[in-house]
């Protein structure tokens, strides 16, 4: 589906449809949806997107079924998987009366975080946003460590948000099975809570990353730097959108620390508008006076960053890299209370810090807070480095033959093809 909002995301599909797949790959590109333009409003956009697409979607189908018909050796339609937030597209795979799946990009504690917050508001009429805005901790089954309240999720703080969090949360119970983006090894305490009570079957399938070559990064061609990036990446050791104010206060702590480091800075969007970060035309207005030419020999500071070439670069320990989480908004404070809290494979920087997804704040991070996060990650012989490289060698072994996901994915594929017959 392509979102005319935001330009970059039709060119990763476009990407993808002229790479080279599996010949059992397809990737279809659907119409658009033209009613959709900048100026719709954030709260309702994705689900007019989804609305939109559903006569396409039912269209494309009926063709898959009429081949079917006419030829009984061709593939047959065994179950539709939707994204989280296209589960709206759930009624054309009732009107087939085909089973339809969800796939989640959040993990599995997460889910349980959805599932629990939806249970209390209707089944025991709590009022979510008063819970949420208090100094209380909550007990949710997917946790095994009571969480803050305000650390959950910040979709629902806000009445029309909250609707939207509470519809997609119901609709997981309804379908056929969750897929989800985790394995056992890393969430095993949240994915056997899921496995009790109303919650579908439950699949860990991950962790799927995106690898260069199939799919390349929506921005790649746009960005002539990449190969700078790189280079410069060659050259190091291993190591491991703000306003103005708190920007500054993060090249502060990087100056202070005297570590390596790449520093993606792109110019925050406007309030209210639903477009992608820019690029800024000129560091030295938004960096400290001087802050380039001091570190010119150990940091770099760039716009877009390939993300997943940078991290499988052998300066960043291939995958392995220890974080300091600096949640801004959506789930993140709760994802980053489950690295730091639950699983400790990350570092806080500001655990509660809160900003609205269209917004911002006045909070502002100090630069002894974030220098201190940077020391604590780049310890060379810390536990949770030690832990993360642990935990990145064992969610290699996941995806391969014997491996926890590889065998909830054949799981997946049986439970299809017996609800098939």
């Amino acid at each position: 589906m392509h979102p005319t909002v935001d330009p970059s995301t039709t060119k990763y599909n476009e990407s993808l449809a002229a790479s080279t797949l599996p010949d059992r790959m397809r990737v279809i590109n659907l119409p658009r949806v033209e009613s959709i333009t900048s100026d719709t409003k954030p709260s309702t956009w994705l689900s007019s997107l989804v609305e939109g697409q559903k006569p396409h979607v039912k269209e494309y189908v009926s063709r898959i079924r009429t081949q079917y018909e006419m030829n009984p050796d061709s593939p047959r339609l065994a179950g539709f998987v939707f994204d989280t937030f296209a589960t709206g597209l759930k009624d054309v795979s009732n009107e087939f009366g085909i089973p339809w799946y969800v796939f989640s990009a959040a993990g599995a504690a997460f889910i349980g975080s959805m599932l629990h917050l939806t249970a209390l508001h209707d089944e025991q009429g709590v009022d979510i946003t008063e819970i949420t805005n208090s100094e209380d901790e909550l007990e949710i089954p997917s946790l095994a460590n009571p969480i803050p309240a305000k650390l959950v999720p910040s979709t629902v703080f806000e009445k029309y948000s909250l609707t939207t969090f509470l519809v997609h949360a119901r609709l997981l119970t309804e379908a056929k099975g969750i897929l989800i983006n985790t394995f056992l090894e890393l969430e095993s305490y949240a994915v056997n809570s899921l496995s009790h009570g109303k919650t579908p079957p439950v699949y860990p399938v991950g962790p799927i990353v995106k690898h260069s070559g199939v799919g390349s990064d929506p921005l790649s061609d746009e960005s002539n730097n990449s190969r700078d990036i790189m280079g410069w990446l060659d050259d190091q050791p291993p190591w491991g959108s703000f306003k103005e104010n708190q920007v500054k206060e993060i090249a502060f702590a990087l100056e202070r620390s005297g570590h390596r480091f790449l520093w993606s800075l792109r110019k925050p969007s406007q309030n209210g508008k639903m477009k992608s970060p820019s690029e800024y035309e000129n560091f030295q207005s938004i960096l400290p006076q001087g802050f380039l030419d001091r570190t010119a020999k150990i940091g770099k500071v760039i716009g877009w960053a390939p993300q997943v070439e940078i991290l499988s670069h052998s300066a960043s320990l291939r995958f392995g890299v220890p974080i300091a989480t600096w949640p801004l908004y959506a789930e993140q404070r709760f994802n980053a209370f489950q690295k730091v809290i639950e699983v400790g494979l990350a570092f806080e920087i500001k655990i509660d810090y809160r900003k609205d997804f269209y917004g911002d704040t006045e909070i502002i991070v100090s630069s002894d807070d974030i220098l201190k996060a940077i020391k604590n990650v780049m310890e060379q012989d810390s536990e949770i480095r030690k832990k993360v490289k642990e935990m990145s060698r064992i969610s290699e072994k996941t995806l391969v033959a014997g491996g926890s996901s590889f065998s909830s994915l054949g799981r997946l594929i049986e439970d299809m093809v017996e609800n098939m017959s």
